[in-house]
């Protein structure tokens, strides 16, 4: 990847969250080994929010607003998140309505099914996927935010109102709704909105070892000091979040050598796909290997499987799927009442041609009567040559 706005190490701190969210779902998969596990799980969907408000800032936010770049948003992001997630729905429900399997994690009855279609359900990992589709519909509002901050100052002093609140009633993260989920958002906006203006800063390795040793600490802390802060969702671990994002967005040596590795990257260009379908796919790999390899080989294989998998998700479904609902708008853009921009450019590019011939038609006409006085003063006759259609005296 070439583009000018991606940066490798974030697709390897993406990466290191989807391996954490899978690492503390395989005690729920293989419950002999629970105890011998400590789940880092929600630390790891934190910093996805926070990823994802740095990354929609960072890629908008210096963007001119307008309707058609709202829309542009909109429908990207929607098939960004929405046909992946639909077949991550179905897949559950199928292996659900399987008599005798036992699939963990079910999706129950058709009133759930619907709900987890209209992106209003919460089994399994599903719950963080509404609060991602919900900041995709503020996000506009923090766009225009970032675009002229002094005529919208009231909706900034709104937005952190509603971040101080969220911190005082302390809510509880899980859930579909965006406020809890809110402050790790908005952090990582503001962080993804500054990240322009640090570009004459050049991060030393000691900036890459404090990020690398930060990131640590922000997944292990509640374990290591359990007293410390026993409930991860807060004010504290949303800032923690937006600043190891932020400094990860600078690429500091040592940390980008480490999050920039191919290992990494692959797993942060599969992470949508591999935190969908991980749980089944683990599921589907223990019954099939139960009882003919010992449990620890199992679970290797199906991480082993997981990762594979999720590749194969994110090559046929994910990226396809995207591919064709973005093109479709934009082929049928011109329906949204917006004028397609290649016909705005072909437009002024005919206006420009039009000029040019006006243009050229006044100055010849010009210099024929130019040619006619200079001829009649000097006595000589103007000659027309018709058959090249040139002029000469």
């Amino acid at each position: 990847m070439s583009r000018p706005d991606y940066i490798p190490s974030l697709d390897g701190l993406r990466g290191i969250a989807a391996l954490l969210v899978v690492q503390a779902h395989i005690g729920l998969v293989f419950p002999n080994t629970a105890l011998h596990f400590i789940t880092m799980g929600s630390e790891a969907v934190g910093l996805f929010f926070a990823l994802s408000g740095f990354l929609m800032a960072h890629l908008y936010g210096s963007r001119p607003v307008t309707r058609e770049a709202v829309l542009d948003f909109l429908v990207s992001r929607f098939a960004r998140i929405y046909p992946v997630y639909l077949a991550a729905v179905l897949l559950v429900a199928m292996l659900s309505g399987v008599q005798d399997l036992g699939f963990i994690q079910p999706i129950t009855g058709s009133i759930d099914f619907v709900r987890h279609v209209f992106l209003l359900g919460s089994s399994g990992v599903f719950w963080s996927i509404p609060p991602e589709i919900q900041f995709y519909l503020l996000f506009p509002i923090l766009w225009l935010c970032l675009a002229r901050p002094h005529r919208y100052d009231g909706v900034i002093v709104g937005l952190a109102v509603l971040v101080v609140v969220d911190g005082l009633l302390e809510l509880p993260g899980p859930g579909i709704l965006l406020l809890s989920k809110l402050p790790y958002f908005l952090f990582g906006a503001l962080a993804g909105a500054m990240h322009s203006y640090w570009d004459k800063w050049t991060p030393s390795a000691l900036t890459g070892a404090f990020a690398l040793f930060l990131l640590a600490v922000f997944f292990t802390y509640r374990h290591v000091l359990p007293h410390f802060s026993p409930e991860f969702w807060g004010l504290q671990s949303a800032v923690a979040a937006a600043v190891i994002v932020a400094l990860v967005a600078r690429q500091p040596p040592i940390a980008a050598h480490v999050l920039a590795a191919a290992p990494m990257r692959f797993l942060g260009a599969v992470s949508f796909s591999l935190y969908l379908f991980h749980v089944p796919i683990m599921f589907l790999a223990r019954r099939a290997f139960d009882g003919l390899i010992p449990e620890p080989a199992i679970i290797v294989a199906a991480l082993g499987v997981a990762a594979a998998g999720a590749w194969f998700i994110h090559e046929t479904v994910e990226v396809p799927s995207r591919r064709l609902l973005v093109g479709w708008w934009r082929h049928h853009r011109w329906r949204s009442g917006e004028i397609p921009a290649e016909k705005i450019e072909q437009a002024i590019l005919d206006l420009q041609e039009a000029e040019k011939r006006l243009l050229s038609s006044a100055i010849l006409a010009q210099e024929i009567s130019t040619a006619s006085e200079v001829g009649e003063g000097a006595g000589r006759t103007v000659i027309e040559d018709k058959g090249d259609e040139k002029l000469r005296a």
